[in-house]
């Protein structure tokens, strides 16, 4: 999807011979050379082993930064031997990066990369922008009381991570607040509709939120959808949440450049 620069295609040789480090959830590799993520300490109350949605966190930024080449294979037992766990997470992983689109399943060969044009991706986020246009203006229509409390808690979740500066953790909150408005819509085929191409698009909005101030840009873009919503203003809620998901103008630049650019290692 994006030319590969030599610091890339070097991690992708470690990739392959299963040596190199995976990043943290701030998107930094590993200091100490030939680390692995079981051999770094955890925050407390954290597995002692790297879970599924870990695994599939680390591979799909892999992916969509092209440290994995459209057609690469993913090998179970090397991913495993990588992060130090039994086959059964790493394919639970392979099969969400399945369900969002970023790996193929072909029987009796395994699972490989799959390639995604630019085009195809921006024309998704146009989709993504109308759909969750759509579910705000409903959400401000219909919103019941409970489901006003769960976007507030929604909204505050997000502010606390941003002062963390968290960029992971940010985007899971973020995933909270935006199935809020889902919830929050009255209609359940659209809800599902969006929450399908979310999944689709996770790993690139995830990218986007490490572009410099991107994150508060994206909280205050939050509040004014929040306030547009409890206003009951469909048309102004429309609006916020259209801009909030489109990719045009410096962020269509900024996430060309995030798609091109290796992880940050160390």
């Amino acid at each position: 999807m994006s030319d590969v620069s030599s610091s890339s295609v070097a991690s992708r040789s470690n990739t392959q011979r299963g040596d190199h480090s995976a990043p943290n959830s701030s998107g930094q590799g590993d200091a100490s050379a030939g680390a692995g993520p079981q051999d770094r300490p955890r925050a407390v109350g954290r597995p002692a082993r790297p879970r599924a949605g870990e695994i599939r966190d680390f591979l799909e930024q892999e992916i969509v930064t092209g440290e994995r080449r459209p057609g690469e294979r993913l090998d179970e037992s090397a991913v495993a031997a990588r992060f130090g766990v039994s086959r059964t997470p790493v394919r639970e992983a392979i099969n969400q990066l399945v369900s969002a689109g970023l790996v193929d399943q072909i029987p009796n060969r395994g699972a490989f990369v799959r390639g995604m044009g630019l085009a195809e991706l921006v024309e998704m986020f146009e989709v993504m922008a109308e759909l969750e246009g759509m579910a705000g203006r409903l959400a401000a229509r219909r919103i019941g009381e409970g489901e006003r409390k769960r976007l507030r808690e929604a909204m505050a979740a997000c502010a606390e991570a941003a002062e963390s500066s968290d960029t992971d953790a940010y985007y899971y909150e973020n995933e909270r607040f935006h199935q809020a408005i889902y919830d929050s819509c009255g209609n359940a085929f659209l809800a599902a509709e969006a929450r399908r191409l979310h999944i689709r698009l996770k790993a690139y909005r995830r990218l986007q939120l490490r572009v410099p101030q991107r994150m508060r840009q994206s909280l205050a873009e939050h509040q004014r959808i929040v306030a547009m919503i409890e206003a009951g203003d469909g048309e102004g809620a429309e609006a916020e949440l259209k801009s909030h998901i489109s990719v045009q103008g410096e962020r269509f630049a900024d996430l060309v450049a995030s798609l091109k650019a290796p992880l940050p290692r160390g």
